[in-house]
């Protein structure tokens, strides 16, 4: 019994003892989290108090006032964002983006205009004119005068060929036609040859496809009057109704040459591979002259675009056209002379406005007139 109750008083003893421990380390901690959430607090006061607004600065000036003598705070003026600032980055005033500019490799199309010539068209996608005839065979068949508004043109990306491709073709003999590269046939992005056939010795292309035939070239046909000599004017003959079939003789021409009208403006093609001839421009109705002596040898109407025509043999191995008249003052085997009105300026035919299309030749070959008139 006595060693019982000699162990009782030490047990509640350390109780106590745990009891005062756990008290103040829970007192401990409520003052902590007191401290933290009071700093918190203050802490957010102070950044609502002191941030100025987005996009603005003020400050605060101490003032003395009247009746205290106490400094009091005024708020200055905001201060406005530089232009070209945002939330501290700034801005380029004028920002641009570059777009790299990439060759084309696909065929397009272009509606003609009125007034449009094959020089116009070419400098717009940066091509030689006689690409455009070239990559219109069925439209122009190789001749400018046939040009109309509202016709629809393929425009190649590069100067060259538009081709079909035929039964039995073969990319050697394409190139052989065409005056041009197999490699660049084969390479041109394109065309999509499937260049695993190529490596065979194969490059199978499908019959009735078209082909860009890079630097590719033919030769020119010319469609203007052909050389008609008063000693053969029937040569002339498929060429349209005024045609003449007798045998003339007549003035002969002097080898100097006046201009043959009245305007000495070039107005649309000069002289060109594709265009052996000047066209010269002026008003409906003026006077077309007569560039040198000699006889008529074609007079009327043309079946190649040409309108109403006058063809000219001067004897001396030269021969003057003058087409698209208005009207025609002349008649088949008329001796004429230097300066005489032969007829009026007109826009008969293919043309898209009033001008003269006058070309000379020399023993069947064309020249520029612009090298010999006036």
């Amino acid at each position: 019994m006595d060693n019982n109750s000699s162990q009782i008083p030490d047990q509640s003893g350390k109780a106590r003892h745990l009891q005062v421990v756990l008290y103040l380390v829970a007192a401990m901690l409520v003052a902590i989290l007191s401290y933290l959430l009071w700093q918190r607090v203050s802490l957010r006061d102070g950044i609502q108090q002191s941030a100025p607004d987005r996009g603005q600065v003020s400050g605060l000036v101490p003032l003395p006032t009247a009746d205290s003598g106490e400094e009091q705070y005024s708020t200055l003026p905001p201060y406005a964002t530089p232009s070209g600032m945002r939330g501290g980055i700034f801005l380029l005033l004028n920002p641009q983006t570059f777009i790299p500019t990439r060759p084309r490799e696909v065929v397009i199309t272009y509606t003609v205009e009125l007034g449009d010539n094959l020089f116009d068209i070419g400098d717009k996608f940066g091509l030689k004119p006689e690409t455009i005839l070239w990559g219109n065979y069925d439209t122009l068949k190789d001749n400018p005068e046939i040009l109309q508004p509202d016709q629809t043109l393929n425009i190649l990306p590069v100067n060259g060929v538009y081709y079909q491709w035929q039964e039995g073709d073969t990319i050697e003999g394409v190139a052989a036609t065409f005056k041009a590269k197999a490699e660049d046939i084969i390479n041109y992005p394109g065309n999509r040859i499937d260049l695993t056939t190529v490596a065979l010795g194969e490059a199978a292309v499908e019959p009735g496809t078209w082909l860009i035939i890079p630097g590719g070239k033919r030769e020119l046909k010319d469609w203007g009057p052909p050389a008609i000599s008063r000693t053969n004017p029937a040569v002339a003959r498929y060429y349209g109704p005024g045609s003449c079939g007798a045998i003339y003789e007549g003035a002969i021409g002097t080898g100097v040459f006046v201009w043959p009208t009245t305007s000495h403006l070039i107005s649309g093609y000069t002289y060109s591979a594709i265009h052996p001839a000047i066209d010269i421009g002026g008003a409906l109705g003026n006077a077309i002259y007569a560039a040198d002596s000699g006889v008529v040898v074609y007079a009327g109407w043309s079946n190649y675009g040409y309108g109403n025509l006058i063809v000219i043999d001067h004897g001396n191995g030269w021969q003057t056209a003058y087409a698209h008249l208005n009207s025609i003052g002349v008649i088949c085997g008329q001796s004429v002379t230097r300066g005489i009105v032969i007829g009026a300026l007109g826009t008969t035919g293919n043309s898209s406005g009033p001008h003269l299309h006058f070309e000379m030749g020399i023993n069947g070959v064309k020249v520029n007139p612009l090298d010999y008139v006036q």
